[in-house]
């Protein structure tokens, strides 16, 4: 039976490398998903993964487990993301790189998928990316925490130390936004199953 976060981060804190390296592996993928989701750009969006795994080895002594380590490591790569965006002075770039599907890299493909729904979700994909850039920062960044990485409005104001009903409000304008231009590109309709 695998171990949960909470022994493996007990372990680590210990001196264990092993099981730090079980962290960075169980947490890679959903590490750099968001990472990419926020910057748009695959090699930053892979040192800021690594980076973050290295800030929370550093780090790790001090961890106390007030919040999921998941959120934790999601918050240390959320402060990346924004050092990375004000050091480069740009909006972040949100498009995939030619030939990848983001979501197919964040493992959310079905096997079953015809080629025509494949397309259909490639393209609402890339207008849902578009729409999602030309969004507020906190907008878009409670839109990607809550839809695409799952984690609760608490969690997000926790993350984000905010008042809950800001992350709710935060979340139902960007949302309400995304809807409104995407109803006006004429790609709406999977809308609300893609995000």
């Amino acid at each position: 039976m695998p171990s949960t976060d909470e022994e493996l981060v007990a372990r680590s804190q210990g001196g264990d490398l092993d099981s730090f390296n079980q962290l960075v592996v169980r947490w890679e993928r959903p590490i750099y998903a968001l990472a990419y989701r926020v910057i748009g750009r695959e090699e930053d969006a892979r040192d800021v993964a690594q980076e973050t795994f290295l800030r929370a080895f550093r780090a790790l002594k001090g961890f106390k487990g007030q919040a999921k380590f998941s959120s934790w490591l999601y918050r240390i790569t959320l402060n990346l993301c924004r050092d990375w965006i004000r050091r480069e002075r740009r909006t972040p770039v949100v498009q995939a790189p030619e030939g990848v599907d983001v979501i197919e890299m964040a493992g959310e493909s079905s096997p079953s998928e015809s080629i025509e729904d494949l397309v259909s979700r490639h393209e609402l994909g890339r207008a849902v990316a578009k729409a999602m850039s030309q969004l507020p920062e906190e907008q878009r960044t409670a839109i990607i925490l809550k839809e695409y990485h799952g984690l609760t409005f608490q969690e997000i104001a926790d993350m984000q130390d905010c008042p809950l009903s800001t992350v709710k409000t935060r979340l139902y304008q960007g949302l309400s936004v995304l809807r409104r231009q995407l109803e006006r590109s004429g790609v709406s309709g999977g809308f609300k199953n893609h995000v």
